[in-house]
C-alpha cells in the first residue's frame, strides 16, 4: 500500500441457568460465587498489545526521522505487525510504501528502506539479492528474532551489503498478543514436537526457539524475572523433563540478552517479576470440562475461527433487505467482548439485555410499549430494525447470537446433565464434598442418551478413566461401544500417558498407590447452593497462581533455575504487598492500578484454555498483580482431543512444518536483470546539443540563448523529482524537454500521466483538489 501524497501526520462462579422461551429464566445463584466485576478486570493499566505495538512504532519513527523510507516486510513478519498496528498509523510516520520482500518490486535507489524480517534464509538470500542489484539507496535492518550465525554470515559475506547497512538491530517481537494479558505463538505444532515420541530429535531445536520467543515476551514487558518450573512429583511420562530443561533454556537467553544490552531491565520501582515455566501434563483435565464462562463456552461450543483474527461468522440485519453475511472479530478492540468474556453466560445474557434496556430507556421513541424485551430474539429483531445505530447495533446483535447459539445447545444437549457428572470425575468429590457413590452408573446413563454428542461422550469416558486412575483396556473399549463411538477412540485415552496420565492398567491386579493431588483440595462442605455444585472444578494453574501471590508456592515442585539467597524472600515481599494492599487502592473509584504493580507471566507448553487465561485475569485483580499467561496456541475441547490422539500415529503423517524442505528464495530472485535498451541515435532538436554533450549537471545542453547566456532549464530540478516515481525503475536518458522522461522500450503508454499522477509524493504543493481527494 501506498501513502497518499500528503505531508506526515502525526473464581467462583454460577454455573446452572435455564432458558424458558419466550423470557429469560433463571434458577438461583450464590451471590458470593459471581465472576468478579468487570470494572476491576477493565482497569488493568499494562496491555501487551499496545506494549508491542509501541515497540514497533517507536522503531519505525526512530529511524525515519522525519525523512520518507519504503518499509518492507516479509509474510512473517506482516502477521505480527498487523496483529498490533494499523497500517494508516505506520504510513503516518514517513513510510512511503508498505512493500511484501517475497514479491517483485520496482527498483528504488532514491530512497532508504527499512527491512521489517523474520531471520530465516530464504528472506534473507532475498536480502542479499536487493543488496546486489542496489535496489534501495540504505537499508536499516530490523529483525523480529535472533539470526543464526550462519545466516548472518550470508550478510557479512555480501560486499554490497557493508556499503548499503545503515542500521542493524533485533526487535525480539516474535509473538502475538492476544488480549491485553494473553500472548500466543500461533504454533499448534508444539504439541506433537513436545510430546510425540517419535520427535525426541526436534525437541532441543524446538526449545530454543521457544525460549527465545519467551524472552522476547519478558523484554517486551520490560522484565528480567525469577524462573521457575513446574517438576511433578514422582513422574512416569518421557515428557516430565520438559518444562525444566525448557526454564533452563529460557535463563540462558535472558542472562544473554541482559549481557548484551546494559539497559535491561530498564529501571522501575515494580518489584522484581516471576516466570513460570509449565506444561499441559500440569493440568490434563482443564481441557475437557466443560465452562460456563462466555468466552470459554462460545469456543467450546461454536464454530468460532482461529486465525489471523478471532472471527465468527454470522449474518447481520437478518429478517431485513440489508442482511449480509460478515465475519465478526472477538478481539479487545470490541468493547462487549472485553466487558463479558470471563462472566458467567447467565450473568453476560442478563448484561446485554440490561443495556438494551437501558438504550431503548434513553431512546423511548425506537420502541413501541406493548413490545416485548425480554426475550434474546424480540431484542435481536428490534435491533434490526435501527439503522441509526449501526456500529452498536452490529456490536450486540454479535453477542446476542453467540448467546443465544449457545444456549440453544446447551440445552438442547443436556450439558448441565454433563456438567453435574464432570465435576465430580474431575474434583473426585460429589457436591457434600465426600467420595461420589454409583458414579459409573451415572455416566452409563450419560452414555445411553441420544441428546449428548459423540465429542461428550468421549470427553466422558476419559474423565471417568482418569478419575478411577485407569482401567483394564477391555473395560475402555465395553465403554466405547456401549457410546457407539470407534475403538480408534481408545488412542486417545491411551496416549494420556504421554502427558501424565494413568488410564490403563495392566490386569485386574494391577494395585497402584493413589497419586497424591498437585494441590491439596478442599473437602471441607460449605454453605452453597445446588446450582454452584457446577463449577466445583478449579483448573491448577489458578490455584498455582494463588498461592505464587502469596508466596506459598511448593519450591520443591515449583523450584527455581537460580535459586533465591533466602528462600523465603517471596513469602515477606508478599506479605509486605499484603499490607500495602491494606490501605486505600487503585480499585477505589475506579482508579487505574498503579504502574509499579509486581508482574508475573506464566508459560504453559503445549497449549492453554480459555478458563486458565480468565484465571490469570481474575487472580490479577484479587492478589493485585499484572499476570500474563503465554503460550503457544489456545486449546478447545476439541483440538486437544485430536491433539493427544494424533500422538499415537505415524510422525511423518503429521506434516509438522519442522521437517518439511527449507522454502527457497522465490524464481524471480535468480532471473538475470534485463540490459538497458540500446540509445537510438536521433537528430538533435533545433537549439540542442548532440546527445552526447553534457551540460555540467549532467543533462543535455541547449543552445545558448541571445545574449551568450546558457539556456535555463525548462523545469528547476526540484520540478523533475516530483515527477520521479518512487517505485519505479531509473528512467533512461532524458529528452531534454525537463517534462517526464519517455518510456523506455518496455515502457507502458499512459506512463506519463501515471508519473503526473504521483507528483508532490515528497510534500511539494498540491492543489486543493488533490488534498480533498486524499
Amino acid at each position: 500500500r501506498t501513502r497518499p501524497s500528503s505531508s506526515p501526520g502525526q473464581s467462583c462462579r454460577p454455573t446452572s441457568f435455564r432458558l424458558v422461551a419466550p423470557t429469560l429464566a433463571f434458577v438461583p445463584r450464590r451471590v458470593a460465587c459471581w465472576s468478579l466485576p468487570t470494572r476491576q478486570l477493565a482497569t488493568m493499566g499494562v496491555s501487551t498489545l499496545q506494549e508491542q505495538h509501541d515497540v514497533i512504532i517507536d522503531t519505525i519513527k526512530n529511524i525515519t526521522r522525519g525523512d520518507w523510507k519504503v518499509l518492507v516486510l516479509d509474510e512473517d513478519s506482516k502477521k505480527i505487525i498487523d496483529n498490533v498496528v494499523k497500517e494508516d498509523d505506520i504510513l503516518n510516520h514517513n513510510i512511503a510504501n508498505i512493500e511484501r520482500i517475497e514479491q517483485k518490486r520496482d527498483m528504488n535507489p532514491e530512497m532508504d528502506a527499512i527491512y521489517i524480517l523474520s531471520p530465516k534464509e530464504n528472506i534473507v538470500e532475498i536480502l542479499v539479492n536487493d543488496f546486489e542489484r542496489r535496489r534501495y539507496k540504505e537499508a536499516y535492518l530490523v529483525w523480529t528474532g535472533v539470526l543464526e550465525p550462519r545466516i548472518r554470515r550470508m550478510i557479512d559475506g555480501c560486499p554490497p551489503a557493508k556499503q548499503r547497512i545503515a542500521g542493524f538491530e533485533t526487535l525480539s517481537i516474535d509473538f502475538f498478543p492476544r488480549e491485553s494479558h494473553l500472548v500466543t505463538f500461533k504454533d499448534p505444532w508444539s504439541f506433537p514436537i513436545l510430546y510425540h515420541p517419535a520427535c525426541n530429535g526436534l525437541v532441543a531445536r524446538h526449545m530454543k526457539i521457544l525460549a527465545q520467543k519467551i524472552t522476547g515476551v519478558c523484554v517486551t514487558l520490560g522484565e528480567y524475572p525469577k524462573v521457575r518450573y513446574y517438576r511433578p512429583r514422582n513422574p512416569l511420562h518421557e515428557a516430565a523433563v520438559l518444562a525444566s530443561h525448557l526454564a533452563r533454556f529460557v535463563q540462558e537467553e535472558l542472562d544473554e540478552y541482559a549481557q548484551w544490552n546494559p539497559n535491561f531491565p530498564p529501571q522501575s520501582s515494580r518489584p522484581v517479576g516471576t516466570l513460570v515455566i509449565t506444561d499441559r501434563s500440569m493440568d490434563i483435565l482443564a481441557p475437557l470440562v466443560h465452562e460456563f464462562t462466555y468466552q470459554a463456552m462460545a469456543h467450546d461450543l461454536l464454530p468460532i475461527q482461529d486465525g489471523d483474527k478471532v472471527t465468527y461468522h454470522m449474518v447481520t440485519n437478518e429478517g431485513t433487505p440489508q442482511a449480509e453475511e460478515k465475519d465478526m472479530e472477538l478481539s479487545d478492540k470490541d468493547p462487549v467482548w472485553v466487558d463479558n468474556r470471563h462472566r458467567h453466560m447467565k450473568d453476560t445474557i442478563d448484561k446485554l439485555m440490561g443495556d438494551f434496556r437501558k438504550f431503548l430507556e434513553a431512546n423511548p421513541h425506537f420502541v413501541n410499549e406493548e413490545q416485548d424485551t425480554t426475550s434474546l430474539n424480540a431484542i435481536r429483531d428490534m435491533l434490526a430494525g435501527l439503522p441509526q445505530f449501526q456500529e452498536m447495533k452490529e456490536a450486540y446483535s454479535l453477542h446476542l447470537n453467540l448467546a443465544q447459539e449457545a444456549m440453544n445447545i446447551f440445552q438442547h444437549h443436556k450439558l448441565p446433565d454433563i456438567a453435574s457428572v464432570e465435576q465430580s470425575l474431575a474434583t473426585g468429590l460429589d457436591e457434600d464434598f465426600r467420595k461420589p457413590k454409583n458414579i459409573l452408573d451415572q455416566v452409563v446413563r450419560l452414555l445411553d442418551d441420544d441428546a449428548i454428542t459423540p465429542s461428550d461422550r468421549l470427553r466422558l469416558i476419559i474423565l471417568y478413566v482418569l478419575y478411577r486412575d485407569g482401567v483394564v483396556m477391555e473395560d475402555i473399549n465395553r465403554l466405547l461401544a456401549h457410546s457407539g463411538l470407534p475403538q480408534r477412540d481408545g488412542e486417545v485415552i491411551v496416549n494420556l500417558e504421554m502427558l501424565g496420565g494413568h488410564p490403563v492398567r495392566a490386569g485386574l491386579k494391577d494395585v497402584r498407590p493413589p497419586q497424591p493431588p498437585l494441590f491439596q483440595k478442599n473437602t471441607k462442605p460449605a454453605e452453597i447452593s445446588e446450582e454452584y455444585s457446577l463449577s466445583r472444578f478449579e483448573t491448577a494453574m489458578q490455584t498455582m497462581l494463588d498461592e505464587l501471590s502469596k508466596g506459598t508456592l511448593d519450591q520443591t515442585t515449583f523450584p527455581y533455575v537460580k535459586p533465591p539467597a533466602d528462600p523465603n524472600e517471596d513469602l515477606l515481599a508478599s506479605q509486605q504487598g499484603s499490607l500495602r494492599a491494606g490501605r486505600p487502592n487503585w480499585a477505589a473509584a475506579g482508579r487505574r492500578p498503579p504502574e509499579n504493580r509486581q508482574r508475573y507471566i506464566v508459560f504453559m507448553a503445549g497449549g492453554a484454555t480459555y478458563s486458565e487465561s480468565r484465571a490469570c485475569y481474575e487472580v490479577s485483580a484479587r492478589q493485585g498483580k499484572d499476570i500474563f499467561l503465554v503460550t503457544s496456541h489456545m486449546l478447545t475441547p476439541q483440538l486437544y482431543v485430536r491433539q493427544v490422539g494424533d500422538l499415537g500415529k505415524d510422525k511423518r503423517t503429521l506434516d509438522l512444518p519442522m521437517e518439511r524442505p527449507t522454502p527457497g528464495a522465490p524464481a524471480w530472485v535468480y532471473e538475470r536483470p534485463a540490459p538497458p535498451p540500446n540509445p537510438v541515435a536521433q537528430r538533435p532538436a533545433p537549439g540542442m546539443a548532440p546527445p552526447g554533450t553534457a551540460s555540467p549537471a549532467g543533462g543535455p545542453r541547449r543552445a545558448p540563448a541571445p545574449g551568450g547566456l546558457p539556456g535555463r532549464p525548462v523545469a528547476p530540478p526540484t520540478a523533475q523529482m516530483s515527477n520521479m516515481s518512487l517505485n519505479a525503475p531509473l528512467p533512461p536518458v532524458s529528452n531534454g524537454s525537463g517534462a517526464s522522461p519517455a518510456p523506455s522500450d518496455g515502457g507502458k503508454p499512459h506512463k506519463l500521466e501515471k508519473d503526473k499522477k504521483k507528483r508532490n509524493f515528497l510534500g511539494m504543493k498540491k492543489s486543493h483538489k488533490d488534498k480533498d481527494k486524499h
